[in-house]
């Protein structure tokens, strides 16, 4: 039985049976590089989702953002609906490292604000790669950083089933050894809750609740729980819950670990001592020694990520176990996954750079004395350490790089697009105004109007960030509806935008390098490149070639290159796009083709992002929506006595919705939202 159920109203078609066969055909001969040369909406997600069905072995796609990353997701679970389909980023919704700068003697303290949807998505991920064979982790660069040991995290499960001895004292304590915290209000994912002789977990992986009863000292029932309706989901005789945490370390390993850590810590002191660093011996000192006492009186300290070497018990210099470490091995210890590179020109480059820059920054740190040189190994792989954990690579790419040219021996080419569509026509227009031409801003308005009026949609790529917001506004002002995009906007809203965009809510995106690589939106009929002449990264030829590839999803796409000289990078794009319309267009006689427009349901995966709680707040505000028009106050009044009475009877869940809506529902009548001590957690 294969591994992977492919599931697609299509068969492949064009270039595609032939890429297929290449790849798999290179694959099974042992060919360790290779690259699909896949034209912008040729297909290439439906190309690599036939052979990793063909291979049948778990698969990492790397890509290099997290939008590209869950557009990729979303479209892998529709091809594989009843296979393990996950999602691992990075958690950080925002994310200051910790520095220091050593001119203006200026320390910046580690900041972070972490997305517990996406720490549950990366749970998912590395349990499923532990417990199943039919599994694709779709990452960022992400998963290449430090990541917990996945022997200690499978050791650490915890083992439940109906009939086993256990108390209720006995189990809390047993969850709290794994990282699971125990609450009295509203159950989030890694967290319990005890009442009588009931005790109701959330796993760190999951949406729904565990119900445990316990009945003469052993576990008499286990039930599963919505935790919002509180319906039934039905019973279970067995469970596994795994830690709620990455970074697991057994007693006997930490105990380890201190000792080690505290005997580097004499010798770095010895080190600055000897050179006369009397600030930098007290600063190590002191902060060492807090985080030393925090293991061992909490088991973790802010920060232990940089002991883990210690904690882990590698030697000096030894990479750290990352993602890649979750997936399956042969008996000999060799790599036993396919890994894809999506938009590898992009994503190669980031994935080589990562090291360098983190070294640089944490250097600095250990020289001053805010660190301890161990503090070096809680890293990224360098490039030759990541080769060395995969089997093999397929690059995807519509422009691929110098590297993967050279180091790929085998290169499938697909140019041909299953709906016929061929690469869109490309002006060349001026940007300065001239006697009636309006200039690139002015002509590209009138553009844009033209094709709304005809229910397309359109792009504009900038330079800046700040030129796409003002361009952006400047829109808006004109009567436009216009949004930007940019890497400062956080990823989910970044995915919520590009689904307005794509259901009409707006006409025109503004961006800046976002509006490139993989961004699958076949409703866009018009771009317009400003500023096409200024070479340099954001108008080289790879650029230019992958921004143009977004207008080739529609059959009436079209762009302009606004530029007042003809750069190398313009010339060799043009000449490209030229020679693929060419064969695309004899294709298509030959076989009496007449391209489509590309007709994709359009899916949200915020949706897929966004709690239960959050849903069921969105769903309430829906359903109030008319009375809230009618008499808003009396609305939020009467909310407040039902949170009131949800609190008396011990529904928790019921109460914390609640108290979200009125906030909602305060801030669109214009008050300050409540603080959120409105409800506070019972003390344990």
């Amino acid at each position: 039985m294969p591994v992977f159920d492919l599931r697609s109203k299509y068969q492949p078609s064009g270039d595609q049976p032939k890429a297929i066969q290449s790849l798999l055909d290179a694959y099974h001969a042992g060919k360790r590089f290779q690259t699909l040369l896949g034209v912008t909406g040729s297909g290439k997600t439906f190309t690599m989702a036939n052979v990793i069905a063909g291979i049948g072995k778990p698969t990492l796609v790397i890509a290099h953002n997290k939008t590209l990353a869950a557009q990729l997701a979303q479209e892998y679970q529709e091809f594989f609906p009843n296979n393990a389909v996950h999602y691992f980023v990075s958690y950080y919704d925002y994310y200051q490292p910790e520095a220091y700068m050593p001119v203006t003697d200026t320390y910046i303290e580690k900041d972070a604000q972490i997305n517990d949807e996406i720490d549950r998505l990366r749970h998912a991920s590395t349990q499923a790669l532990l417990t199943r064979k039919d599994v694709i982790i779709v990452a960022s660069v992400s998963c290449i950083y430090g990541l917990g040991s996945p022997e200690e995290y499978a050791k650490e499960n915890m083992h439940l089933e109906v009939g086993m001895p256990a108390s209720r004292s006995e189990l809390m304590r047993a969850l709290i050894s794994i990282f699971f915290e125990r609450t009295n209000a509203d159950l989030n994912p890694g967290t319990f809750r005890s009442l009588g002789n009931r005790i109701e977990i959330m796993p760190i992986s999951e949406k729904f609740v565990y119900l445990l009863e316990i009945m003469g000292g052993k576990i008499g029932s286990i039930t599963k729980i919505d935790p919002v309706s509180q319906k039934v989901l039905g019973t279970v005789e067995t469970m596994f819950l795994f830690p709620a945490k990455h970074f697991v370390t057994d007693k006997e390993s930490q105990e380890r670990a201190l000792v080690s850590i505290r005997h580097e810590l004499d010798l770095r002191l010895k080190e600055l001592e000897a050179e006369g660093k009397l600030l930098e011996v007290e600063r190590l000192k002191r902060r060492t020694n807090y985080d030393l006492a925090m293991i061992q009186e909490m088991g973790y300290c802010n920060g232990i990520e940089n002991y883990s070497r210690h904690l882990s018990g590698k030697q000096p210099g030894e990479p750290p176990e990352t993602l890649l470490s979750y997936f399956p091995r042969t008996p000999d210890g060799k790599p036993d996954f396919v890994t894809i590179i999506d938009e590898s020109h992009v994503t190669v480059p980031q994935i080589r750079g990562m090291y360098a820059g983190d070294q640089s920054r944490k250097k600095t740190l250990v020289e001053f004395g805010f660190r301890l040189p161990s503090a070096l190994d809680n890293r990224p792989l360098r490039y030759e350490e990541f080769l060395e954990r995969v089997p093999g690579l397929i690059f995807t790419s519509a422009t691929p790089a110098e590297y993967e040219r050279e180091v790929s021996e085998n290169v499938a080419e697909q140019v041909i697009r299953p709906t016929g569509l061929v690469d869109p026509v490309v002006e060349v227009l001026p940007i300065l105004a001239s006697g009636d031409y309006p200039g690139q801003i002015g002509n590209f308005i009138e553009a844009a109007e033209a094709e709304i009026k005809k229910g397309g949609r359109v792009l504009a790529t900038t330079l800046t960030k700040k030129m796409a917001e003002d361009l952006s506004r400047y829109l808006k002002e004109k009567g436009m509806k216009a949004e930007y995009l940019h890497s400062d906007i956080k990823t989910i809203d970044r995915i919520k935008i590009l689904t307005q965009f794509r259901k009409g809510e707006f006409d025109c995106l503004v961006g800046v390098n976002l509006l490139r690589e993989g961004l699958d939106l076949p409703e866009v009929s018009f771009i317009g490149i400003l500023d096409a002449d200024k070479e340099g990264f954001l108008r080289s030829e790879t650029s230019l070639i992958q921004i143009i590839g977004r207008a080739a999803r529609n059959a009436s796409g079209r762009v302009t290159l606004y530029a007042d000289r003809m750069t190398d990078s313009m010339k060799r794009s043009l000449g490209e796009t030229e020679r693929r319309r060419k064969i695309q267009t004899a294709y298509n006689e030959e076989h009496g083709i007449t391209p489509e427009t590309i007709q994709k349901t359009i899916h949200d995966i915020t949706e897929q992002l966004e709690s239960e709680h959050d849903k069921a707040v969105r769903t309430n505000m829906l359903l109030d929506e008319e009375v809230f028009r009618a008499d808003p106050k009396k609305l939020v009044a009467l909310k407040e006595r039902e949170m009131q009475d949800a609190v008396k009877t011990l529904d928790f869940e019921t109460a914390a919705i609640l108290r979200d809506e009125i906030r909602a529902l305060e801030a669109k009548l214009g008050k300050s939202p409540r603080k959120k001590s409105r409800m506070k957690k019972a003390p344990l």
